[in-house]
């Protein structure tokens, strides 16, 4: 009976681009990557959550990313250097699609006016955590066979070439905070798929098998690779990236409470008058809200005191009223 556990020499073969085979995976992986960061950017400006999930799918960086990490695990430096180079050159590709798509499109594609983007510049603690989980799953999925269809969801997850996309695309825009963020984002993804694959192939062993090329893996090797080094680097990089994940969740936690408080001193003052919110757009400290009602327009001396009276700093809040006239046709 077949075992359920992928020998090394099949996980070498799944993620190492070496071997005879190696022209193929090249050809496949650079045709994939350049189609899915295509549609990934196109899916993006159309703000479209279908394509964005198909680019998912299709994007091959999940390939290269844990061949890092399982080059690390075995010792392999030819195969490690191989596969950053090709994650690095990916991202740099999918970088430059996104940013020459955003050169054909009318309009900046921000966070302002695209969800998909506003979705992918904000990283916080709790995107950290979902992409840790993601890794083990796809790390266990490299080492199991029984659950190697799991693959498809770990790429939906995991969210790697989107972020990228949104990197060039806010980049064309001028919006460098944006592309900072977004690239936090596909960093933060790479380093939880390293991390934690080096922890699930500890646990099963892989560590403690022949690290010497493919030919001595096929031969039964038995030296163990040392983690030490990879586990403290890894974790100081997990510690460097916590740390702007840490503010940005901080910032956005004090963002909704005063966007909270802010929405129910609004609607106490323009309920009775029959005035509607509309949107509310953030502008780094700076909140504005879009209100739509009849005439006449309230009066605004009695929101200001209203929000001081709730801690909020009037200064910080900018209303703009838009009137609407209702015409009765016909009578």
């Amino acid at each position: 009976m077949e075992s359920r556990f992928a020998t090394p020499v099949d996980m070498r073969a799944s993620v190492f681009f070496d071997g005879p085979e190696a022209p193929a995976r090249y050809s496949r992986f650079w045709m994939l990557l350049v189609l899915s960061s295509i549609i990934a950017s196109a899916g993006v400006v159309a703000d479209s959550t279908a394509a964005v999930i198909g680019a998912m799918i299709v994007a091959p960086l999940l390939g290269p990313i844990q061949g890092t990490m399982l080059a690390t695990v075995l010792g392999d430096r030819a195969n490690l250097i191989r596969s950053l180079l090709l994650v690095v050159a990916g991202a740099a590709v999918a970088v430059a699609i996104g940013f020459a798509i955003g050169l054909t499109v009318t309009g900046d594609v921000v966070t302002a006016t695209n969800s998909q983007v506003a979705g992918r510049v904000s990283p916080r603690l709790i995107d950290l955590l979902a992409a840790l989980g993601t890794g083990v799953v796809g790390s266990v999925a490299l080492v199991r066979r029984d659950i190697s269809d799991t693959l498809p969801g770990v790429a939906i997850a995991i969210s790697l070439v989107p972020p990228l996309t949104v990197v060039g695309l806010t980049l064309e825009a001028g919006a460098v905070d944006e592309a900072f963020g977004a690239l936090l984002l596909f960093v933060t993804n790479v380093v939880a798929i390293i991390a934690t694959g080096i922890v699930v192939m500890s646990f099963y062993g892989v560590n403690k098998l022949s690290a010497v090329g493919a030919d001595a893996v096929a031969a039964g090797g038995s030296r163990a690779a040392s983690l030490r080094k990879p586990a403290v680097l890894l974790i100081s990089m997990l510690i460097i990236i916590g740390i702007p994940l840490s503010l940005t969740s901080v910032e956005i936690g004090a963002k909704s409470i005063i966007e909270r408080a802010v929405i129910e001193v609004i609607d106490d003052w323009s309920g009775d008058a029959g005035w509607r919110v509309q949107n509310i757009d953030y502008s780094g400290a700076e909140l504005t809200i879009h209100l739509e009602g009849p005439l006449p327009v309230p009066d605004t001396a009695s929101l200001e005191t209203a929000l001081a009276d709730r801690g909020v700093d009037p200064q910080l809040v900018t209303v703009v009223l838009t009137p609407v006239y209702e015409v009765e046709l016909g009578s």
